[in-house]
């Protein structure tokens, strides 16, 4: 990648402002506490707090649980209302709701099949009826989507892979209607489609994978001047997007023998959309994500797990190495390495606190830890 220049790659490619691609579109809800904080001066406009000071504040929890590289095992955010939760899932497989504010447990949903234990949990606001909605997924390829507002457990779908494991899910929003997506697995060179679910639980559709492989992570984007859904997958061998509409792969974006894809975000920089992904190799690689270029790579350090945009010229990385790292995405370089000291750092989540403005919170493999972490600026 010596011989890319990616500035002169921008000026010769850049798209008009209709045609960026705007990413986790902020509900009614956010932009309520958005607003709030940018009053109180602990925010500016773009997000932009500099310098990042984040230290260790405390451990908020000692009893979670989490899959090795399996990112969004915890959802951190404000419900409609107004309590901050965090959701995370312990060694019993139960749910655990927890008041950020207050510092206590809230609900515990208990769920005694051993075979239930939960890989994956997403969060959305419906604004269409206000409410916050949970999707949980399970080992035994089982999905509940739970309106936390009252905990009712609105649907149950079993055995939506019949071959292998499920692993991830997302909420998309096609035309105000609301959908699950689910992750694709491979086993025996029988392959599973990607799904499509409405809130009744119905299947709706399947997208045809281009390739027999696993899924780890699963998301979805929307792209305001095609009127276009995407669905983005972190997979064992490839990171792929798919075009919702046509039921195809948009792009896959993948190098020579490079393996087991962790998780997917993207940075809208305005003069191009960035598709950041990190992998067990070590290396955090940025790719244009509607010509599916690789812009630029940078070794980090062990193998990389969950990412969180601080603002987009600074992503925070969990790593194995038992660290959270920050990396510079304009200098390539990792400006802060905070220590966990007892575990994988697996997933980690941005939220705006009403005392301490941006902070972190970030959950560990091994030690059933979840960390708060403060700007101290």
């Amino acid at each position: 990648m010596d011989d890319f220049d990616y500035e002169d790659y921008i000026d010769n490619n850049t798209m008009d402002k209709d045609s960026i691609l705007v990413v986790n579109k902020p509900s009614e809800n956010d932009h309520i506490e958005i607003d709030k904080m940018i009053k109180n001066k602990k925010i500016n406009n773009d997000f932009n707090s500099n310098p990042i000071n984040i230290e260790f504040s405390k451990d908020l929890i000692y009893d979670s649980y989490t899959n090795e590289r399996l990112d969004n095992t915890f959802i951190v955010f404000k419900s409609i209302d107004n309590i901050f939760y965090l959701i995370y899932t312990n060694l019993d497989n139960s749910i655990i709701a927890y008041d950020l504010i207050d510092n206590k447990k809230m609900v515990e949903i208990k769920n005694s099949n051993y075979w239930s234990y939960i890989t994956n949990l997403r969060y959305y606001f419906d604004s269409i009826n206000k409410r916050d909605l949970l999707i949980s997924i399970s080992y035994d390829n089982s999905l509940k989507l739970w309106n936390i507002n009252n905990w009712e457990c609105l649907i149950k779908i079993s055995y939506i892979n019949k071959v292998g494991y499920l692993y991830s899910a997302c909420f998309l929003n096609e035309n105000d209607h609301l959908y699950i997506v689910t992750s694709n697995y491979c086993l025996d060179n029988n392959s599973e489609k990607i799904k499509v679910f409405d809130l009744m639980g119905n299947k709706i559709k399947e997208i045809n994978n281009s390739y027999n492989d696993n899924t780890y992570f699963i998301d979805s984007y929307y792209d305001y001047k095609s009127s276009n859904n995407f669905i983005l997958t972190a997979n064992k061998d490839y990171v792929a997007s798919y075009d919702y509409n046509n039921n195809t792969i948009y792009n896959n974006y993948k190098e020579k023998d490079n393996k087991d894809h962790n998780s997917i975000i993207i940075n809208d920089r305005n003069e191009i959309i960035e598709l950041i992904e990190s992998s067990e190799d070590g290396y955090i690689r940025i790719w244009d994500f509607h010509l599916g270029i690789l812009l630029k790579k940078y070794k980090v350090g062990s193998s990389l797990y969950g990412l969180c945009l601080w603002n987009k010229d600074f992503l925070f990385i969990g790593a194995k190495d038992k660290t959270l790292k920050l990396l510079d995405l304009q200098k390539g370089k990792v400006v802060k390495c905070l220590s966990d000291e007892n575990s994988s750092v697996i997933s980690v989540k941005k939220i705006i606190h009403p005392e301490y403005g941006e902070c972190l919170i970030s959950q560990g493999y091994g030690y059933n830890k979840v960390i708060f972490w403060v700007n101290m600026e």
